[in-house]
């Protein structure tokens, strides 16, 4: 298939390992920071194509697995109402809350359905306006600007009975955070595509400015995150950070100024708590004051249990999301912890960092 399998290629993958491995001359640390490239390089069986000296480590580029616990918790509280309609992605069934998924939740009664757009939790309003549609949006920058049509579409329409639980998140912010930590090893960084295309590069220059390492902005098949490996390992072996654009074919440098457009207009940034990280300043899309009527949060009382604790005990999650460690750093991985009995929310998406480990790497 044209644009696919030319993206796939054994010997031109196994051309680029070798360039790697020519210009790799010392130990280097290396993050992607999207989980949908973590999961094309676990599938593809990317690591072992690289010399031994790449380590590469997987960042909280997943928005079902930093969904916090509390959010969870509202959602499920939402779906218990009698007059409510809950709307999500699939993959946010399975996420804990403090005592349940919304899986569980939805078995014992509650009207919780699974939607392939946010216009479809829209198209459900208009045909239950004797019911209230909440929809879950979770997402990075990649599903803003549909969530934001959605809204102004509701909106266009007078639908008064459709609100949004917003769990938006934004990149940028949360890589300052990992690259801030203390323990951070993370020395170059492969950037998410998608949310590029989106958002653009500018962000990502100044994350490459603050500290000094080179970003390069990867698509998401086998030979593109070859080929973006390829050029961070040599900015890294030359000293010069910077931002590299290696999915040029879909991404601009200035993004897509209509997609952006929206998302202001509808949304707001905002403070985000995000699972196992805590609140992270500016990391977050709540809606804006002049659509705060679809707001789910204003308008649903909030009597869900809080709960301080992140992420069982057992769980590393967290050292996980900020590549400290890995999923078979975990004693439960594997064992207790599996996608069909999660421990962490990493267990559960398909983008998740253990999710994809148990299913390629170590099975």
């Amino acid at each position: 298939m044209k644009y696919v399998d030319e993206y796939r290629d054994l010997e031109l993958a196994k051309k680029i390992s070798k360039e790697i491995e020519v210009a790799c001359t010392q130990p280097w640390t290396i993050m992607e920071v999207c989980g949908g490239q973590t999961h094309t390089i676990l599938r593809y069986g990317i690591p072992d194509l690289l010399p031994d000296a790449i380590n590469l480590v997987h960042g909280p580029g997943c928005p079902v697995c930093v969904t916090p616990v509390q959010l969870i918790d509202r959602a499920i509280s939402i779906a218990n109402r009698p007059e409510v309609i809950l709307c999500t992605f699939g993959d946010m069934f399975r996420v804990p809350g403090t005592s349940e998924d919304l899986l569980t939740t939805k078995a014992k009664g509650a009207d919780v359905r699974i939607v392939y757009s946010p216009l479809d939790a829209v198209k459900l309003a208009k045909k239950h306006q004797d019911r209230k549609v909440v929809f879950f949006a979770v997402g990075f920058e990649t599903t803003a600007p549909a969530n934001a049509m959605a809204i102004k579409h509701a909106h266009n329409m007078g639908l008064e009975n459709f609100f949004v639980l917003s769990a938006q998140v934004l990149v940028p912010p949360v890589c300052s955070m990992v690259l801030s930590e203390p323990e951070c090893k993370v020395q170059g960084l492969i950037g998410p595509g998608h949310v590029c295309t989106v958002a653009g590069l500018e962000q990502y220059e100044k994350l490459s400015r603050d500290f000094s390492i080179p970003i390069v902005v990867a698509g998401f098949e086998p030979i593109d995150l070859l080929q973006a490996l390829s050029t961070c390992v040599k900015l890294l072996e030359s000293r010069s950070p910077g931002v590299v654009n290696e999915y040029s074919r879909a991404v601009e440098n200035v993004g897509n100024h209509v997609a952006q457009d929206v998302v202001n207009e509808v949304f707001s940034p905002c403070d985000r708590e995000w699972r196992a990280l805590g609140v992270i300043p500016l990391s977050g899309l709540g809606l804006s004051e002049q659509f705060s009527s679809f707001d789910a949060e204003r308008v649903f009382p909030d009597v869900s249990p809080h709960s301080k604790q992140q992420q069982p005990r057992q769980c590393i999650s967290d050292q996980i999301l900020l590549g400290n460690k890995k999923p078979t750093d975990c004693q439960e991985f594997g064992k207790s912890c599996t996608p069909e009995t999660p421990i962490g929310a990493t267990m559960v998406s398909v983008e998740g960092t253990c999710s994809n480990y148990f299913r390629f790497k170590n099975h």
